[in-house]
């Protein structure tokens, strides 16, 4: 899983922000609020999503709407796991990352740890 070029992020975090499929028009008009970019821009940059596997889309009359093909959630822990895969020794990569946690986040790995140790019992 390869990361997101700034363009592909923005448009990614907009389909993620949104439940159902996304025409490229609706996604240009909510970059164009912080942007001036065209719409062909947006749609290339939608296909090209499409063609890497990003998004899944299903033609609506003329045009195509668009939807993630997974969660950010997915698609971020898919990063963390290209990370630990080229980063060494994976151990040490993640003590490196759990000295980083604060509390909280420690807490709410505890309990992911948890419920995944659940899960392999069953």
């Amino acid at each position: 899983m390869q990361g997101l070029g700034s363009l592909e992020a923005v448009v990614m975090k907009c389909l993620w922000a949104h439940d159902d499929p996304q025409p490229v028009r609706t996604v240009h008009e909510h970059i164009s609020e912080d942007r001036d970019i065209a719409y062909t821009t947006v749609m290339t940059v939608m296909d090209n999503l499409h063609r890497k596997g990003m998004v899944t889309r299903t033609r609506v009359g003329r045009a195509y709407h668009y939807l993630p093909a997974q969660t950010r959630e997915e698609y971020t822990a898919s990063l963390l796991e290209d990370a630990l895969a080229d980063g060494g020794d994976r151990q040490h990569v993640l003590m490196h990352f759990v000295d980083r946690l604060d509390s909280s986040q420690l807490d709410a790995l505890r309990r992911a740890l948890g419920r995944a140790e659940e899960g392999a019992t069953r």
